[in-house]
């Protein structure tokens, strides 16, 4: 049996609140759960993951952005960067209290952080994405469109699933400055890629560019001596909520795929 055990750490922009959960026995490794855009670490997609890997003999720390669940902050005065911020905090917890992550997962942006950051942490074997853009370019085409009043006047307000949120300019201007296709053809580090080609949140092809096909300039595979997955999730939807299925699925492979690589 897991134990699950509530946790705080600094963060950059004050205290960050975490979950670890702490299998019974030899723990074979820890993993870093970094959550998606507007998420939070108790998304059930993500609790029912972590819980999961744990059975498996994982160590997990979920844990929460800046400025959403249980971690300081204010959400319009976040971006991309403080995210990934964030996530050298979380692993810099970890591998004082406990031991240094060996794999970093990610949901969506999450996934995006995670992939960025995996080269940073030297003590990364892996990455793991779930649904997980290979740009951020497009998430602040996205929000502008939503609501002009980000670009105009620096400040406006979107609703996403059913959550008005503030956003500031400043954020989608970080989104735009960073070119994580490039951080991601030159990773380092082995990435395991889950995706449904039915994705209405973060198209499919995204998860092709993540895995090493130039999908847009029809380039084909990119060779690379780093071993990358990806793992099809025929009819399920972004926040993996839709099939009863998916989840027993990618624990399976997640557990699998970091046991062959340690």
């Amino acid at each position: 049996m897991r134990k699950s055990h509530r946790v705080e750490f600094p963060g950059g922009r004050g205290k960050l609140a975490g979950i670890l959960e702490i299998p019974q026995g030899e723990i074979h490794g820890w993993m870093l759960f970094s959550h998606c855009f507007t998420c939070n670490k108790d998304l059930k997609a993500i609790v029912r993951i972590a819980r999961g890997l744990a059975d498996c003999g994982w160590g997990v720390l979920r844990y929460d952005f800046s400025g959403l669940g249980g971690s300081d902050g204010i959400f319009a005065e976040s971006n991309f960067s403080t995210n990934c911020e964030d996530l050298a905090s979380a692993a810099s917890f970890l591998s004082s209290e406990y031991h240094s992550p060996r794999f970093l997962i990610g949901h969506s942006f999450g996934g995006a952080a995670s992939m960025a950051m995996a080269d940073q942490i030297p003590s990364v074997a892996g990455v793991i994405a779930l649904a997980a853009p290979s740009d951020t370019y497009h998430l602040a085409d996205l929000l502008v469109k939503m609501d002009p009043a980000i670009a105009s006047s620096g400040l406006g307000s979107v609703v996403i699933g059913g959550q008005k949120l503030d956003i500031q300019k400043q954020m989608v201007e970080d989104f735009r400055k960073h070119d994580l296709r490039k951080i991601v053809e030159n990773l380092r580090k082995a990435l395991l890629v889950f995706h449904s080609p039915e994705d209405e949140t973060v198209a499919f092809y995204h998860a092709i560019r993540n895995s090493g096909y130039d999908h847009a300039s029809g380039a084909g595979y990119v060779p690379s001596t780093i071993p990358r997955s990806l793992v099809a999730l025929p009819g399920s939807n972004h926040l993996l909520t839709n099939s009863e299925r998916d989840i027993p699925m990618i624990v399976a492979i997640a557990n699998a795929w970091c046991t062959r690589l340690i």
